[in-house]
């Protein structure tokens, strides 16, 4: 009966350190090489934040290989991206109500699947997956938009979220050859 106590205390033990030690040094660890970025922009008065970790190229085929076609990605690295909008904003022609989303993508060759999701994990992929699989609640999506790939000449070494206004804002997503021009609206 000691020894069931013991190995209990001992695992809870453990499993605290690992969750209040290990985790915050190893999401530490990671960010020297995404580091974290912030865009915002004031749209009519909505006030608009993107939060993101932003991977490099490093020499590798981004799109199709590193991020696989057709799969559910973070859209950066480490805890997933989010959009914070003060107001409802139109995502192309659908209502965006205020509120702290997660955003994550669906890439491929053509377009690209843009879901903004009432949840905000963690982190953006699950450890027992080795990280091939998100922390996604698909039920939890508020809004799912397609856009068309922009091919670039020029490749873009650093994954980039910015806010651009040219007579229309986009959210605008660059990484590699690729660019994805989300418009937002109010």
């Amino acid at each position: 009966m000691k020894f069931l106590k013991r190995l209990i205390i001992s695992l809870v033990v453990l499993g605290a350190l690992f969750f209040f030690v290990g985790m915050p040094f190893l999401q530490t660890q990671t960010k020297k090489y995404s580091p974290e970025k912030t865009t915002s922009y004031v749209l009519k008065g909505a006030e608009l934040q993107v939060n993101y970790s932003s991977p490099s190229k490093k020499d590798r085929v981004i799109f199709g290989e590193l991020v696989p076609f057709g799969k559910v990605w973070r859209t950066g690295a480490n805890e997933p991206t989010t959009f914070t909008n003060s107001d409802t904003v139109k995502i192309m022609d659908k209502d965006l109500p205020p509120g702290t989303y997660s955003i994550w993508t669906i890439p491929n060759k053509n377009s690209w699947k843009i879901l903004f999701n009432k949840n905000v994990p963690d982190w953006g992929v699950s450890l027992l997956s080795g990280g091939q699989e998100t922390t996604r609640d698909a039920e939890q999506d508020a809004l799912q938009v397609e856009i068309p790939v922009r091919e670039l000449t020029v490749p873009v070494e650093d994954f980039t979220m910015l806010f651009e206004d040219e007579n229309q804002l986009y959210l605008n997503l660059s990484w590699d050859t690729v660019k994805i021009r989300i418009p937002i609206n109010k």
